[in-house]
């Protein structure tokens, strides 16, 4: 860790490290697939049918672990559970606390009635601890009369159409937990809580073209073309306005010269100007805005739109992944005397380092995996026995 100028002894240390950076990462792309589904459920992009299942057991499984992070930073992780079995009016954490809850619980309840068709059919044809598990998610029920399901219908898109104010109200609020930091100038700005959603759109939707993509060649079977052009071009748009509110709140707060641009400016220029204008805006924001006009405006034939769309969406999750970077950790590397700066560099084997992460990373994906044996991901899948 590296010193220039003048730090006090209090901001010497990142105390929000990784992990901190990782929590809204994750809750991020929970928010964004989510919205995928919606999009077809509320607003019959008929499109995305393809992928509108699978988008809500993505959401699922990064939505399970949403909140490790957390824990993994705390000393004593035992005692979460206060902020909600006490909580506090003034509280921001406690107020993420039933969000997440109640948001989980409406994200559970639509995937049971949008499945529950083929939860029943596949009851019938599986044994065993298959057959129990699909006769506890069906909660024993076999009705699938018309009148059932025209009442599920109305359900599943009541429960789309509040679980898209709930999604963005969960990422939303992050970003409000940090723009509510008022002694920290990188932070306190209104603009933090939809920077920070337009970006979760952005990471769920290149989530969701990334993996959709890898799994089908993965089993060898066809990708959808007009479900991967439609959902590329959703991408599209939510990137161009992500990145317009990203660049406006850097450059008013250039013209504005408030009392702390310079401090502010010395910090995007110095300890994080590889990671800022190097990466998350020259190499993993202006490139795939070249690639993205290229994809949306011209004819592409399929066999290389079907490289270069996961490419963007692997590119635009990593300048996601550098804005939470720059947030939580470049916010933290300005002292407070406004004269100084400090250095991060991550370690390895550390509680919250690097690997640390990318075990954390990885376990949405495993459970994403668990998920696909009970449910089929895609229409045709309904056609095998899961297990």
């Amino acid at each position: 860790m590296g010193l220039s100028n003048f730090v006090f002894p209090n901001d010497v240390h990142v105390h929000w490290s990784m992990m901190i950076a990782l929590y809204p990462y994750i809750t991020g792309i929970v928010a964004g697939a989510f919205i995928v589904s919606s999009l077809y459920h509320v607003f019959k992009v008929e499109a995305l049918k393809p992928i509108s299942r699978f988008s809500l057991l993505f959401a699922l499984a990064f939505l399970a672990f949403a909140t490790l992070p957390l824990l993994l930073h705390l000393g004593r992780p035992e005692r979460n559970f206060n902020i909600m079995l006490t909580p506090s009016a003034s509280s921001a954490m406690a107020g993420f606390g039933y969000i997440y809850t109640l948001y989980g619980v409406v994200l559970v309840l639509e995937i049971l009635f949008i499945y529950r068709p083929t939860l029943v059919e596949l009851k019938h044809q599986t044994k065993g601890l298959m057959k129990l598990i699909y006769t506890l998610l069906t909660f024993a029920s076999d009705d699938l009369s018309q009148r059932s399901l025209d009442l599920d219908h109305k359900i599943i898109k009541f429960l789309a159409a509040i679980g898209i104010p709930m999604a963005c109200v969960l990422h939303g609020y992050v970003g409000f937990i940090f723009g509510g930091v008022k002694a920290n100038p990188t932070w306190s700005t209104p603009l933090m809580p939809v920077i920070f959603l337009l970006s979760a759109c952005v990471s769920g939707i290149a989530g969701i073209i990334l993996v959709y993509t890898l799994i089908r060649a993965f089993r060898h079977q066809p990708i959808d073309m007009d479900c991967l052009r439609t959902t590329t071009n959703y991408l599209a748009g939510f990137f161009i306005i992500d990145f317009a509110f990203e660049m406006l709140e850097v450059f008013s707060h250039s013209y504005l010269r408030t009392w702390y641009h310079h401090s502010v400016n010395a910090l995007q220029m110095g300890p994080l100007f590889n990671s800022f204008w190097v990466w998350q805006v020259g190499i993993l924001s202006v490139l795939p805005l070249l690639l993205l006009g290229y994809l949306c405006l011209t004819r592409v034939k399929d066999s290389i739109y079907r490289i270069l769309a996961p490419l963007v969406g692997l590119m635009l999750l990593m300048q996601v992944m550098f804005m939470r970077w720059n947030v939580v950790i470049g916010g933290q590397l300005m002292s407070k005397s406004h004269r100084g700066f400090t250095v991060f560099h991550p370690e390895w084997f550390d509680r919250e380092g690097i690997v640390a992460v990318l075990i954390v990373m990885s376990l949405p994906l495993i459970l994403l995996f668990i998920l696909s044996k009970i449910f089929p991901f895609w229409l045709e899948d309904e056609k095998e026995p899961a297990g």
